[in-house]
């Protein structure tokens, strides 16, 4: 029978967790033709606005496949409950037998989401971070946030957001840094070189001439075929851009958006895992612009659920 984990205990599993461990092992095993990952499953909602995703798949030769539904409801802040919804599922590749039922509300979604973020700065970012710029308040700002701060060496911040006050919410969370409100998109973009978008714009935030010289800029909020965060132009000025799916990338994200445009051409872009593998294809200078799109891939659920089990299962033997 299925073990049921609740939320609470998901959250003390996961400390023993290496999150950027498993999302750079999940990128590698995809980029090397070793995951099974069906096209992403999706239902938009309007009344209100909200958006459902399942995603699923497994790694060749492992013991487990992963079925993920999570949902992002932008209004549930004014139900009182989170905007991030949704559950994990884990089964047997050798008998189809459901072993566990992760009911995570969306936290594992978002932890992983922002430790492959994480993942991207510290094999992408420039030597010297002068500042970390994050876009956007919400969870993935903060958890983006926690994670750079965590494992790139900088004590230097950047935030901007729509909404002011929430951008002054997040730094009084920030005792011991230095930690600026921004008062533009632009103006951030001028005091960090390693930038962050965390929002479900569907207008570009970031322009071109926003991105200054040896900058990485990492987008993770533009997973549906509608939302984007950045200009063609920033793509366009890009010496390096790196998808997390090459696959994902023709019909979501900033790269699906810029070869739309015409302003990259897909062929010139490396999937994240490869990347990882090859120091040629990271970067070569600290003049260099990098963008990393980031739709989120089943693998990285697959990756994390698994790893949440396995000390599950380390727990409970005597």
């Amino acid at each position: 029978m299925a073990v049921i984990i609740p939320e609470a205990e998901i959250n003390e599993l996961v400390k023993s967790v290496d999150l950027l461990e498993a999302m750079k092992e999940g990128f590698i095993q995809y980029s090397n033709g070793n995951a099974v990952v069906p096209p992403v499953g999706e239902l938009l909602f309007d009344q209100p606005s909200g958006e459902t995703h399942i995603k699923y798949g497994y790694i060749k030769e492992k013991d487990f496949y992963t079925i993920k539904i999570a949902s992002g409801f932008p209004q549930n802040s004014e139900l009182g409950i989170s905007s991030s919804q949704g559950m994990m599922v884990l089964f047997s590749q050798k008998s189809g037998e459901a072993k566990a039922v992760l009911l995570d509300n969306g936290r594992l979604t978002d932890l992983r989401t922002a430790a492959a973020g994480t993942l991207v700065a510290k094999h992408f970012a420039p030597k010297k971070v002068s500042a970390i710029g994050v876009i956007g308040t919400g969870i993935q700002a903060r958890l983006q946030l926690d994670l750079h701060l965590a494992n790139i060496d900088c004590d230097s911040v950047w935030i901007w957001g729509r909404n002011q006050e929430k951008a002054y919410g997040l730094v009084e969370q920030y005792k011991n840094i230095s930690i600026h409100v921004a008062e533009t998109p632009s103006k951030l973009a001028e005091h960090s070189n390693v930038i962050v978008t965390t929002t479900s714009s569907t207008e570009p935030i970031l322009r071109r001439g926003d991105i200054q010289a040896g900058t990485l800029v990492t987008a993770v909020g533009s997973d549906t075929p509608h939302k984007r965060e950045l200009g063609a132009g920033v793509l366009a000025k890009a010496d390096l851009v790196i998808s997390d799916s090459l696959s994902q990338a023709k019909a979501r994200g900033e790269v699906f958006q810029a070869v739309k445009d015409g302003s990259v051409s897909a062929k010139d872009v490396i999937e994240l895992g490869s990347a990882l593998q090859d120091k040629s294809l990271q970067r070569t200078n600290d003049e260099q612009i990098i963008v990393a799109d980031l739709t989120g891939v089943a693998v990285q659920d697959i990756m994390i659920v698994e790893a949440v089990y396995m000390q599950y299962l380390n727990r409970s033997r005597p």
